[in-house]
């Protein structure tokens, strides 16, 4: 029988999610990881636990993750809902789908709403709805969505980052209402300028903190929620974004 807490992680190949991958193994998680690519099992096998390829957006690949979990361990205690990238976005580089000055909000159609809300939104409904009896019947458990500034302060270039981000808000709130009783927790935390992406000085300079922020202090951050420690936090947004919202 295991006896160390378990981890979920989407997205966890690399980025936000790889930084939080290592972050738990070096406070003793055995890790589930799973990735569009080949990363998250590699780094699974790096980090001594066990990774698949799949996608968030298939419910079939997140019943592969969370059985693999079980089947392996025996149990979940903490997951990390994060997408990473969408692959078909036109800005891979940005954390958020992006539009140009000349677009205008009105003309995004019907499809790429749908897009965004499949990548931003469902996935984090799809693995709660798949880890919760688990966590039920364990009476404990921690998860953690992977959000972004968006979420607090609304930007017309990041027109999906201020609708579906703001969507996980209530998700959190609602989830908690139902399932704090078991024990469960969950929160999301907003990420802001991350060094992950290379940003301008300018934009650098504008951050009060004066710099962008590390995945491995956003990392530190998402690793104490899923903790003891954060035993009474749920159904609440964190920013983690060196005071950016503030001058936003």
């Amino acid at each position: 029988m295991n006896d160390r807490p378990v981890a979920i992680i989407t997205g966890g190949g690399r980025g936000i999610g790889a930084a939080c991958a290592r972050k738990l193994a070096e406070r003793g998680y055995a890790l589930v990881l799973m990735s569009l690519s080949d990363s998250a099992p590699r780094l699974a096998a790096e980090l001594g636990g066990a990774g698949i390829c799949g996608s968030v957006s298939k419910d079939e690949d997140l019943r592969a993750l969370v059985d693999l979990a079980i089947g392996k361990y025996g149990r979940i205690d903490a997951v990390i809902s994060s997408t990473g990238h969408p692959s078909w976005a036109r800005t891979p580089e940005s954390s958020i789908y992006q539009y140009d000055d000349e677009d205008h909000l009105l003309d995004i159609p019907d499809e790429e709403w749908h897009n965004m809300l499949d990548v931003l939104v469902l996935p984090a409904v799809r693995l709660a709805r798949l880890v919760t009896p688990q966590m039920c019947r364990q009476r404990k458990g921690a998860i953690v969505n992977i959000s972004g500034l968006g979420a607090a302060v609304p930007a017309t270039k990041y027109p999906f980052g201020a609708m579906m981000r703001h969507a996980l808000v209530g998700f959190a709130q609602i989830y908690t209402a139902h399932y704090a009783r078991f024990g469960i927790r969950m929160n999301n935390v907003l990420p802001g300028f991350m060094d992950n992406i290379e940003w301008s000085p300018e934009l650098a300079r504008s951050i009060p903190a004066g710099r962008p922020g590390t995945l491995a202090e956003l990392a530190g951050t998402i690793a104490f929620l899923l903790s003891d420690e954060a035993a009474y936090i749920s159904g609440r947004d964190l920013l983690v974004d060196g005071g950016a919202a503030r001058t936003m």
